[in-house]
């Protein structure tokens, strides 16, 4: 019975870490996204709109209005994975378009 309570314990603990990571996301992505947006303009479309689709597909509220009205139900994984893929093909982008590497520099 002990290991059973610890068991939905940690189940909770992990559902309410991966919602936290996933409104962080979707407010550091989708934030700068509309930052970039906002300063640099709407094109090309490099400027900004891959990060704020990725922290709208993140979004934990994008799930529940799919789920409610369209019927689409999307895991936690497949959120997580469509927002990598808007981020991994925007820095695809940028690297096509020749302003920017696909992996940024992070080392001086």
């Amino acid at each position: 019975m002990e290991q059973a309570t610890e068991a939905i314990r940690v189940e909770k603990l992990g559902r309410a870490i991966a919602w936290v990571a996933a409104w962080a996301w979707t407010i550091i992505a989708g934030s700068g996204g509309l930052g970039l947006l906002i300063t640099l303009g709407a094109l090309p479309l490099t400027n900004g709109w891959f990060a704020l689709f990725s922290g709208i597909s993140a979004c934990p509220l994008t799930a529940w209005l799919l789920k409610k009205y369209v019927g689409i139900r999307l895991s936690g994984w497949a959120r997580v994975t469509i927002a990598f893929l808007f981020i991994v093909i925007g820095r695809l982008v940028l690297k096509i378009e020749g302003r920017g590497q696909f992996l940024p520099n992070l080392l001086p």
